[in-house]
């Protein structure tokens, strides 16, 4: 939507293209997408209060640009435009310090756990990545750390200032009267897409066969045998298998609690009993307290699922779609309190547009599963349960309903009046960004390489 947006200033574009931008510089970090050629001379290029602006995070990221270009021209001064959105999230770094704004390590956690899923998809699988960059999942999550624990923070930073900004009905309509005719997008095909997911179920004589596998070992480390080597040689878990099971030390309320209630009941050296949690069965040794902290080792036996398994949750999910089908309960109803897929059942099952967070998504853009499904479909049409693997691995089935299908159009009050008022809020928030930079730009200390003086760093008039 940012073809919309007439923005007085340019804090507003800076901010959001090093969100697009910060996305992918994770792949860079880990060697996924990143430009070769030349090789990039480091060193710091900018300073705000205590915190530093490096060459390489800028030229990385104008390679990212470049390349997004495919050959197109750039933006003027557009390594002034980066810096300048480099030194525009430092600053939110620096006041969030000043504001003791915090990022909990959990949410840390659960940020890396989802960006690591998201590669392993990327590369082919887990195993695939490690293999890639010869590092262990557990070394990549701690690359990539203190980078994303920065970008939290600035997120946050930046919810704090215009997280309560609203527009009303009113306030859209005044922004698209002022969206000049000649401007106005034409869209290509949208459509809007639900699914509910139910996991394949775990039958018994799987679980027992795990359950039993772990005892086995459990008996053969108290005979003797490294917990290590066994670990490194039977653990299900790739991040910390190949460390002899060593997780690393962990709060408390940062692992599952099925886990945590079983390591923080262990001596040092103990072993546990067989855990289930929602990654599978654990044999868990505790290896000493720091504080509140505790180290730990495990190894973890995923119980096998198979057709019959799936079987299962396909007649589940059959038995919801008669039910739908015969208005008995709404497809939005029915994706919260049943599938197994809580960011889409929330949503009423429908998937989002990341790109604008409206549910309208354009054909060229869908998951090629989803776009052939849906494909002959009619509207309203709800698919039989399909076989489906989840980002992490899951097997899984799901049903999918095609809720609406809009035509290629020009931009319209009417049909695009979700779009609208999401650019429209955005345009709010951008604003408030703003008036929050030209107030605050002056309570920090610059000092900029004079290399890239005349880039009027925090300046959002040039």
């Amino acid at each position: 939507m940012t073809h919309f947006l007439r923005l007085p200033k340019q804090a507003a574009w800076l901010t959001a293209m090093l969100l697009v931008t910060t996305i992918t510089s994770g792949f860079a970090q880990l060697g996924i997408g990143r430009p070769v050629g030349r090789q990039i001379v480091d060193g710091i290029i900018a300073k705000i209060d205590n915190q530093i602006v490096l060459r390489s995070e800028l030229e990385v990221i104008y390679a990212q640009e470049v390349a997004r270009a495919e050959g197109k021209l750039l933006p003027p001064n557009l390594q002034c435009r980066i810096l300048q959105s480099l030194a525009l999230n430092k600053l939110l770094l620096a006041k969030a310090e000043t504001d003791s704004v915090i990022v909990e390590d959990a949410q840390v956690k659960n940020e890396l756990d989802r960006r690591m899923n998201y590669f392993a998809q990327q590369i082919g699988s887990e195993k695939k990545l490690e293999e890639y960059y010869n590092k262990p999942i557990k070394q990549l999550k701690e690359d990539l750390r203190p980078q994303v624990r920065e970008q939290l923070t600035q997120q946050k930073m930046q919810d704090q200032i215009s997280g309560k900004v609203t527009v009303t009905p009113r306030e859209v309509r005044q922004f698209f009267s002022r969206i000049p005719k000649d401007s106005l997008p034409y869209y290509s095909t949208e459509v809007e897409v639900g699914q509910i997911i139910k996991f394949a179920k775990v039958n018994s004589s799987s679980k027992q066969a795990a359950q039993a596998q772990l005892n086995d070992l459990r008996a053969r480390i108290q005979a003797g045998e490294s917990f290590e080597e066994l670990a490194k040689q039977y653990s299900q878990d790739p991040g910390s298998g190949a460390q002899g099971g060593y997780l690393g030390f962990f709060g408390r309320k940062e692992l599952v609690p099925e886990y945590e209630a079983a390591a923080l009941r262990l001596e040092p050296g103990q072993l546990s009993p067989v855990v289930e949690s929602q990654f599978g069965f654990h044999l868990i040794q505790l290896i000493e307290r720091k504080g509140d902290k505790y180290s730990t080792r495990h190894i973890l036996i995923k119980p096998a699922t198979g057709a019959t398994d799936a079987n299962e949750s396909a007649k589940e999910l059959a038995k919801l779609r008669r039910r739908i089908l015969a208005d008995s309960v709404t497809f939005a109803k029915a994706a919260k309190d049943n599938s197994d897929d809580k960011q889409t059942g929330a949503n009423g099952g429908l998937l989002q547009n990341r790109e604008d967070g409206s549910s309208y998504l354009p054909l060229d853009k869908l998951d090629p599963a989803i776009f052939f499904t849906i494909d002959t479909m009619k509207v309203g049409n709800i698919t039989p349960p399909m076989p489906y693997r989840t980002d992490d691995g899951k097997d899984a089935v799901r049903i999918i309903w095609l809720k609406s299908n809009t035509p290629p159009h020009q931009a319209n009050f009417k049909d695009d009046y979700q779009k609208l008022a999401a650019a429209a809020l955005a345009e709010k928030k951008n604003k408030a960004l703003d008036e929050w930079f030209q107030q605050n730009r002056g309570s920090v200390y610059i000092e900029v390489d004079p290399q890239y003086a005349d880039c009027k760093l925090l300046d959002m008039t040039n």
